[in-house]
Order: structure tokens, then sequence, then C-alpha cells
């Protein structure tokens, strides 16, 4: 795999209709929003989404999702332990073999290679942080947002002599419409660290382009989240030719003179501000 020598930054544009994003544990799993009324999707929540590709892809991923996993172990640290070179590193004195440790596991593991990782696992003296090359911000909504809840009932008891019946009631969120946008950048410094390549670079654009494959659920049907534009700025040094804050900028939504409230993505305007010597790659959503 070819070293990565180029700054990469990215913005993604997504929309949502009739679903839950990303449930709030401490509010009921309503949906996230902040105290301004902006739906917002976590950062964690779109790694664990970008990683949940990767997999599908066919990349070693470290960090799985319980229901995902494609090796059996149920935990990182069976999972690192696993490798020989790693469980000898882990049965060893204290941070003894800490780098090779770090090394191996970035070579083994495409998601910690990018996004890096803490290994500390109960019963190991041993400490190794890794810090990754890709860095995301949380998604926000470009307007407020407005969520529904609606009371649902099961129609038929759980096991038999259950008396509740069919009018036991939950809950069930989801935001009616919202388009939502998050940026990311790849440092090559940290790059060079833990040997994420060109070629990682161009998995993880896939993985953008196609963030809700397979994601589906009963808070997020099939269909009503999609990604609608993907913009990937490849730098020309390692430098970058301007700062990730100023391209971020360079690419700014709104809504169109005439609408009040959007129902659609196309009730919205994008403007590209021209940045000398940097043009985006445009990949429009799956």
């Amino acid at each position: 795999m070819s070293a990565m020598d180029k700054k990469y930054d990215f913005k993604v544009i997504f929309s949502v209709k009739n679903a839950n994003p990303n449930g709030d544990p401490l509010n009921g799993n309503r949906p996230r929003q902040n105290f301004d009324g902006f739906g917002e999707v976590s950062d964690v929540c779109l790694k664990r989404k970008i990683r949940n590709r990767l997999q599908d892809l066919g990349e070693n991923i470290f960090v799985q999702s319980a229901d995902r996993t494609d090796d059996g172990f149920k935990s990182l640290k069976d999972r690192a332990s696993n490798d020989e070179d790693l469980a000898k590193i882990l049965a060893g004195k204290k941070n003894a073999g800490a780098d090779q440790f770090a090394t191996i596991a970035c070579e083994k593991w495409t998601d910690v290679r990018s996004f890096g990782q803490v290994f500390a696992f109960k019963g190991s003296d041993l400490s190794v942080g890794v810090r990754g090359p890709v860095s995301i911000q949380m998604a926000e909504s470009l307007d407020t947002i407005t969520i529904n809840s609606m009371q649902i009932t099961k129609s038929v008891n759980s096991i038999t002599g259950d008396t509740k019946g069919s009018d036991t009631m939950g809950m069930k969120h989801f935001v009616d419409f919202g388009v939502y946008v998050f940026n990311g950048s790849i440092n090559p410094q940290l790059a060079e660290k833990t040997g994420f390549s060109t070629a990682d670079a161009e998995k993880i654009l896939t993985a953008l382009t196609s963030l809700f494959e397979n994601d589906a659920s009963a808070a997020r049907p099939d269909g009503s989240m999609a990604v609608e534009k993907v913009y990937w700025w490849e730098h020309s040094s390692k430098l970058g030719d301007y700062s990730s804050a100023k391209v971020h900028r360079s690419v700014t939504i709104h809504k169109k003179e005439n609408v009040q409230q959007a129902k659609s993505f196309a009730d919205y305007v994008i403007e590209e501000e021209s940045l000398a010597g940097l043009t985006p790659r445009i990949i429009e959503g799956r």
C-alpha cells in the first residue's frame, strides 16, 4: 500500500425522513437535539456506521458491534488475545513492547489505523494508546428539527398467562425531516505513525458515500436516511493548501428563498466557494 503523502478533508450531507438518526439514552431515546433545537448525530455514532461499512467491504475491524461479529469473539480483549504476538505482549510486563503492540494492531485492523484505539484490559498491566489520522466532527442539522412521538402497542402476549395483553404501550420517536452535515479530515502526519495509506483513504470515502447501507432498523427503516452529497478535498501536500476550517466553510447550504419549511433536499441550495489550487471531488449519494 502506498503511503499517504497528502492531507484530505471531507464534508458529508445526508437527509433524514421519519427516522431516528441517533437516539439519546438520557432522554428516552429521542433523537439527539441541542439546546437551540438543532438535531445532532454524535461522532461515535458516525464512526460506528463507517466501521460497519468497512466490515461489509471485507476489512478487518477491531471494534465490532455485538450483533455483527464475524469472528465469534465476545470482547475486545478476546479479539486482541487471539493474535499470538499481541497475546505475548499483553502477558508481559507493564508497557513492555507497547510500540510493537501498536504497530501490529494497526497492521491488523483497519479501524485502529484509521481512528486510533486505547488498549487497556482488565488483568493486563499493558496500556497502549493509538492516535488515528481520521477525525470526524458531530453532524448537525441545517435547521431546527421537529420530533414526533408515536405511541405503540404490542398485539400479542410475550408469554402465556401474561395479563397485560395488547394494551401494553411503548413510544417511538422520529424526526419529520432534516438535512444534516458533518465534516472530517485525514492527517498525513498521524497516518505515517499508524500506516494509514492512500488506499485506506479511498476505503473511507467508499464508506462515507454508502453510509446507511445495511443500517436499517425499526428506528431507521431502509430509505429513511440517505447520503445526498460527499465533498472530498485532496490537498497537494502534507501540510495542506488551506486549513481544514477554511475548506469546510467553503461549502455552505441554505434553504431556497421561497421555502419556509424544508420538506426535501431539493428545498436547499448549495454554494461552493472556489479555493485556488484545490477543487473538491463531489460524489452524489447512491
